[in-house]
């Protein structure tokens, strides 16, 4: 089963307990890969659900990321949850060491020696850790070890 499945099944399951705010967030995010697929015209792979399920984790990051300067505990704790709920549909993620690891065999596979490498370095990276790691931490990272080089 993919993620969009086993989302359409939480989704039933929420109903069937009566679990709004789950059946609520579950549903945000089929409507988003929906959107998608109609804006596409094709149905997605796992890959492009999983990049939307993590964009959907980040706008909720950025919402946490406010609620906390605000002060403001109730939204803490739904960010929260929406967050944890989302990130079980996910696979596996890479830890800091693993994603590091990919970083620097591809900078030893295209010969990067400074940041003006880093659209090489990015490609790379991206293909083997798509779905299993954000962007902006792929970025992040990629970014840290090729300013070590230099």
């Amino acid at each position: 089963m993919g993620i969009k499945t086993d989302l359409e099944e939480a989704v039933k399951e929420a109903m069937k307990a009566h679990d709004e705010d789950k059946k609520r967030v579950y549903r945000m995010a089929l409507a988003s890969i929906k959107f998608s697929e109609k804006n596409l015209g094709k149905g997605l792979d796992e890959g492009e659900v999983t990049a939307i399920i993590q964009k959907e984790i980040k706008i909720r990051n950025e919402t946490l990321a406010e609620a906390k300067k605000a002060g403001r505990a109730e939204m803490i704790a739904n960010a929260e949850e929406e967050i944890s709920l989302l990130e079980a549909f996910l696979p596996k993620q890479l830890s800091a060491e693993e994603l590091k690891a990919i970083v620097l065999d591809a900078i030893r596979e295209n010969n990067a020696q400074s940041i003006a490498d880093m659209g090489k370095v990015m490609k790379s990276v991206l293909e083997k850790a798509k779905g299993k790691a954000p962007n902006d931490v792929v970025s992040k990272t990629v970014k840290e070890c090729l300013l070590k080089n230099d």
